[in-house]
């Protein structure tokens, strides 16, 4: 025979549970900031629910029965797991649970992504975040099929069905503290004639309207190296006598290194985007991230948001 399954009220459980861990119905009622005469209705509801007593209450006298001491450390466990739930119900909804996963072609991801997650850790110390470092293009895959919660990648975005939100940053010539071209306040593809400046591997954007410009001026550089990382060109630039032209974010990154930064004229702009899947909406803590990637990077230098798909 099966047996009836009882519509049990939390309410009625945590009275129950206070009033065993109290010993009496005033302390029970203290402890949960409801009157006596709340505590002993809930206590008769309940106790008419399972059908039999839980407590004998005679004239001076108060105690659990048997059947109250075999129930107790259930309903205790019980009101804990509930406890659990509700925690994690608020952790998820205000996002400070769960994972994010974040995918960059490499800009971002040594003096900009690192800071920001941290800042967003100390405060969500029970979320989770993975930072991958591929190429545009895989990066737009992952995100297109759901693997990567957000990317950032160079443009033009290379797959269909993405939310992107576009980014124009404007960057920067830089150069050892003790170049030459450090006494100038703005630099030129002029400027540049004859000197060795760090290429972009693979083509990059920045090269070829850097090349544009020389190819106009009728200016000849050397490209005796080439790095796939704005943050390596900086760095080659910091060992020796080198100049490159990247982005704002790692040009103009304060990092004792000795490294300078001039203002390029005409401008040579580094064009990216933040992508999240369209028809796949990210958690709170994602979208809370991608929020605050995006507010950086409109708040580094000179930076253009425009909305695209």
């Amino acid at each position: 025979m099966l047996g009836i399954v009882v519509p049990l009220k939390i309410r009625h459980l945590e009275v129950f549970d206070a009033l065993v861990e109290a010993g009496s119905v005033s302390r029970a009622a203290d402890r949960l900031n409801l009157t006596q005469p709340a505590v002993s209705i809930a206590l008769s509801k309940l106790e008419a629910d399972l059908g039999f007593r839980l407590f004998h209450r005679e004239r001076g006298y108060f105690a659990p029965t048997g059947e109250a001491m075999l129930l107790h450390s259930e309903v205790t466990q019980g009101l804990r797991a509930i406890s659990r739930v509700s925690k994690r119900i608020d952790e998820i909804r205000l996002g400070t649970t769960g994972g994010v996963s974040i995918a960059t072609n490499g800009t971002l991801a040594i003096n900009f992504l690192p800071r920001l997650v941290a800042e967003f850790q100390s405060n969500n110390p029970g979320v989770s975040v993975e930072i991958r470092v591929h190429s545009s293009r895989q990066i737009a895959a992952w995100v297109s099929a759901g693997q990567i919660d957000i990317g950032l990648i160079d443009l033009p975005v290379p797959v269909a069905g993405l939310n992107a939100e576009l980014f124009k940053l404007e960057c920067v010539c830089v150069m050892h503290k003790d170049d030459v071209l450090a006494q100038e306040k703005t630099l030129t593809p002029q400027s540049l004639r004859d000197r060795s400046v760090v290429g972009i591997t693979g083509d990059h954007i920045v090269d070829r309207q850097l090349d544009q410009l020389l190819s106009d001026t009728d200016t000849v550089i050397q490209r005796n190296v080439s790095s796939y990382f704005f943050a390596t060109a900086r760095n080659i630039v910091a060992m020796g006598k080198d100049v490159a032209i990247i982005d704002p974010i790692n040009g103009k990154a304060r990092l004792n290194d000795d490294v300078v930064w001039r203002k390029f004229s005409p401008r040579i702009d580094h064009e990216m985007a933040v992508i999240t899947a369209k028809n796949q909406p990210i958690g709170k803590a994602a979208a809370t991230i991608c929020e605050r990637i995006c507010d950086g990077l409109n708040a580094h230098g000179d930076a253009f948001p425009q909305k695209g798909s």
